[in-house]
C-alpha cells in the first residue's frame, strides 16, 4: 500500500463543529465541555473574584475611616512628629512611624538575604543530602514559631546580648552619627530590624532554595566540562537563573517585615522622634503603633489607626507590584509570567 493512502486512511484532526455555538467553542477550546471541568472553571474563576472583591472592600474601608480621621486632623498626616488624636485639636502624622517601618525592614532585608542566599545555596549545591535535609527541616520549623515568642526571645535574651555589639559599634562607627550610642536599653530600631531578619530568614531561604534546585542540569554539566568550578557554575549558570526568584522570595519576606506586629511591640522602646542614631531608642512602626495603641484609643484615635494602617496597606501594595514588575522582566524565569 502507498504511504500517501496510509496517511489518507488515517482520521483527520479536524477543528471544532462548526455547529457549536461561540460560547461553546471557546469552552471546547479550554477543555470545558465536561462537568468536572465547567464546575473547576467556575470554581477557580469565583476564588479570583472574591479574592478582588476581598481587597476592594478592606481597601474601601480604609479609606472611609481614614477620611474621617484626617479631615479633623488640624495638622500634617504626612509630616507631623506627633501622635495625639484624643487632644481637643486633634494632631497626628505618619512621618515617624514611616521612618521607623522603612528603616527596620531595610536594615532586616541588608541582614537577611544575602545569608538565606547563601544558605539556599549550601544546601541545593553543597552540602551532603542528609545534612541539607537537616537544614531545610531546621529552617522550615523556624518559620513555624508565633511572631510573640519571637518578641519575647528578642526581649529576654537578644537585646541584653546586643550591648557588647552596641559599644563595638559605638567605639569603632560613632563618628558616622548613625551608629553613636549614647547608651541604656538596646531596644532601638537596630534591634527590630535584627530581630526581624531572623524572622524572615525562613521565608527566603525556603523559597529560594528551591528555585536554585529548578535550575537547568544541563547548564551547569556543560560549564562543568568546559572547566568551571564550582562557584563558577553558580556565579554564571544558578544565580542568574534564580534571580528573579530570589526577588520574589526576597519581597515575601519584606512583605512581613513590614507588617509584623507583637515581636517588633515587644522589643522596641518606641519614641516619637527621629534621631540620626540608629541605636537609640527612636522611632516606631505602623504595625507596633497600631497594636499597642488601638484597645485604650478612642474613636478619633481607632480612626487615626485605621489610617496610619491605610498607609501600610499602600506602601505594601506598592512593594508587591514593584516586585511583580521586575520579576515580569526575567523571561528566563519558569514562574515569572504565571
Amino acid at each position: 500500500m502507498d504511504i500517501s493512502t496510509k496517511k489518507s486512511d488515517a482520521p483527520p484532526s479536524s477543528p471544532l463543529p462548526a455547529d457549536l455555538s461561540a460560547a461553546e467553542q471557546k469552552r471546547a477550546a479550554r477543555g470545558a465541555t465536561r462537568p468536572g471541568d465547567r464546575v473547576f472553571l467556575g470554581l477557580s474563576r469565583g476564588s479570583g473574584i472574591f479574592l478582588l472583591v476581598i481587597m476592594a472592600a478592606i481597601a474601601v474601608f480604609l479609606t472611609y475611616r481614614s477620611v474621617i480621621a484626617i479631615s479633623k486632623n488640624e495638622s500634617n498626616f504626612l509630616t507631623t512628629f506627633e501622635w495625639n488624636p484624643t487632644a481637643a485639636e486633634p494632631s497626628f502624622g505618619i512621618a515617624v512611624l514611616a521612618y521607623g517601618t522603612v528603616v527596620s525592614s531595610i536594615i532586616a532585608m541588608v541582614i537577611a538575604v544575602p545569608i538565606a542566599v547563601g544558605i539556599a545555596l549550601f544546601i541545593t549545591h553543597y552540602a551532603p543530602r542528609r545534612l541539607g535535609g537537616a537544614i531545610s527541616f531546621v529552617i522550615d520549623l523556624l518559620a513555624a514559631v508565633p511572631s510573640i515568642v519571637y518578641g519575647l526571645w528578642g526581649a529576654l535574651v537578644l537585646a541584653p546580648h546586643l550591648v557588647g555589639l552596641y559599644g563595638w559599634l559605638d567605639d569603632y562607627f560613632g563618628w558616622t552619627g548613625i551608629l553613636e550610642w549614647q547608651g541604656g536599653a538596646p531596644r532601638s530600631l537596630f534591634t527590630v530590624g535584627i530581630l526581624l531578619a531572623i524572622m524572615i530568614l525562613p521565608i527566603i531561604t525556603s523559597v529560594s532554595r528551591e528555585v536554585f534546585r529548578q535550575a537547568p542540569q544541563m547548564h551547569q554539566e556543560a560549564a562543568l566540562a568546559l572547566g568551571a568550578t564550582r562557584w563558577e557554575v553558580i556565579r554564571m549558570s544558578v544565580i542568574p537563573f534564580g534571580r528573579s526568584g530570589v526577588i520574589s522570595a526576597s519581597m515575601l519576606g519584606l512583605g512581613r517585615a513590614l507588617g509584623e506586629t507583637m515581636a517588633v511591640a515587644t522589643v522596641l522602646s518606641p519614641n516619637f522622634k527621629i534621631e540620626a542614631s540608629l541605636l537609640d531608642p527612636n522611632g516606631g512602626t505602623f504595625a507596633q503603633n497600631i497594636a499597642s495603641k488601638f484597645s485604650e484609643a478612642s474613636e478619633m484615635g481607632r480612626d487615626a489607626l485605621i489610617a496610619s494602617g491605610l498607609v501600610l496597606f499602600i506602601i505594601t501594595l506598592l512593594v508587591n507590584g514593584a516586585a511583580r514588575a521586575i520579576i515580569a522582566r526575567r523571561a528566563e524565569y519558569s514562574g515569572a509570567n504565571a
